[in-house]
């Protein structure tokens, strides 16, 4: 089945919507049980849904919030959104949520002029370098990846962190 056919099928039963500031802790909850991301304080992911909530997306499954899609648009770049963190419940992966999320997120965004998706991902996660390289693709798109924070960049120990560009994204949509 091709990637999106297989992605509508999966998102049938599934509501992705703008975060509301109640969802704030299920997805802090999340992030912590990841394993993987960065988790930031309670009160970022707060203020997220209340701030970023447009450049945002939550996935609910049976009315239960199970991924999360943090963004925001640069100011510096205004046709650039930045995506933070893309999360899943680990009950939840395997269904195509993160990339349905982020084209949730692109639909919002394009009316904007929004062209370029950015993001920044170490090396051993071949997960998210997976799940972005196929939105690339389904937006028939370049992927472009070069050096952003290097491991001395940080104050404790965390990872190299490339930055990823994918884009041109065309208003038409996604294949």
């Amino acid at each position: 089945m091709p990637d999106n056919l297989a992605t509508a099928a999966r998102a049938e039963t599934m509501t992705l919507r703008r975060p509301r500031l109640s969802d704030g802790t299920r997805m802090w909850q999340i992030a912590c049980d990841s394993g993987v991301l960065d988790v930031n304080s309670s009160y970022a992911y707060l203020l997220w849904c209340r701030d970023f909530r447009n450049t945002s997306a939550v996935a609910e499954l049976d009315g239960r919030v199970v991924g999360f899609v943090t963004g925001y648009i640069r100011s510096e770049a205004p046709d650039t959104v930045f995506i933070w963190q893309v999360a899943v419940d680990a009950a939840a992966r395997g269904r195509g949520i993160g990339v349905a999320m982020l084209d949730r997120v692109l639909t919002r965004v394009r009316p904007f002029s929004v062209r370029f998706v950015e993001t920044t991902i170490t090396a051993q996660n071949s997960g998210s370098i997976a799940m972005f390289t196929s939105l690339a693709r389904r937006h028939d798109t370049g992927i472009y990846c070069r050096p952003l924070l290097s491991a001395d960049h940080f104050p404790d120990t965390h990872e190299t962190e490339d930055l990823y560009t994918i884009g041109p994204i065309h208003k038409g949509g996604h294949r």
